[in-house]
């Protein structure tokens, strides 16, 4: 498979929604929000088997189970594994499959939405719209 030609909405969309994923998992509570990605990332693995690679396939997921394993504790090491997903993302759009089939993009937008949240969980995940909840909360009571 060749690379698609990329449209605007084909960066747009990815990092809309990394934002609105790093939103929303601002409002999840520890130690909730750490164990919840960790069983995402270790999930994501997965998604690219049968994606053009053979044999080759098998080898991520193996590798994305330990990390997953170290994101149970870790937040950084959730963070190591989506940066090592967004590159098995640009090696399925550059020379695999796409994601979704009928999305032939799809690889390339699931390597922004990683490349994105990473840096996120690399900073220990930190909450962004927790302090607001908490102040509106505080007042309210």
């Amino acid at each position: 498979m060749h690379p698609v030609p990329l449209a605007v909405m084909d960066y747009v969309g990815p990092a809309l929604g990394a934002l609105l994923f790093v939103a929303g998992m601002s409002l999840v509570a520890e130690p909730t929000r750490r164990t919840l990605n960790a069983i995402i990332l270790a999930g994501a693995s997965g998604v690219y088997l049968s994606g053009g690679f053979g044999l080759w396939e098998l080898a991520y997921p193996v590798i994305g189970t330990a990390i997953g394993f170290r994101a149970l504790r870790s937040y950084r090491w959730i963070g190591v594994g989506w940066l090592i997903h967004a590159g098995w993302d640009i090696a399925h759009h550059l020379w695999g499959n796409p994601i979704w089939p009928f999305m032939p993009s799809s690889a390339f937008g699931c390597m922004i939405f990683d490349s994105m949240i990473a840096p996120w969980f690399l900073a220990g995940a930190p909450s962004f719209l927790g302090r607001p909840l908490a102040a509106i909360r505080a007042a309210g009571a």
